[in-house]
């Protein structure tokens, strides 16, 4: 883990798709691994580049800013993680729920 991710937690349209869909529970548990690893999935470069920087600021001791991941299910469905500024709250949720 190259982070603490704080409380992991999903929104409630997250968690109902994870409850009836067992295919989707694996690729949700395997983004948060992703995620916790620093792989940030279908990111553009300088977003990748950004949550890199806010990782080594945190290494330095330095205030740091939020870490953003995004991954594409086969299905096609996109899910977003975001790890607070502050590493205390970690959210998995849809795009449009952002």
């Amino acid at each position: 883990m190259l982070f603490r991710p704080g409380r992991i937690v999903c929104t409630r349209s997250v968690e109902n798709r994870r409850c009836g869909d067992f295919g989707f529970f694996r690729f949700v548990e395997e983004s948060l691994k992703r995620h916790l690893t620093g792989d940030w999935g279908n990111l553009c470069p300088d977003d990748k580049e950004l949550n890199d920087e806010a990782i080594a600021a945190e290494q330095r001791g330095e205030t740091t800013d939020p870490l953003f991941s995004m991954y594409h299910h086969t299905d096609g469905t996109e899910i977003y993680i975001v790890t607070e500024w502050n590493r205390t709250v970690t959210t998995i949720l849809f795009p449009e729920e952002y």
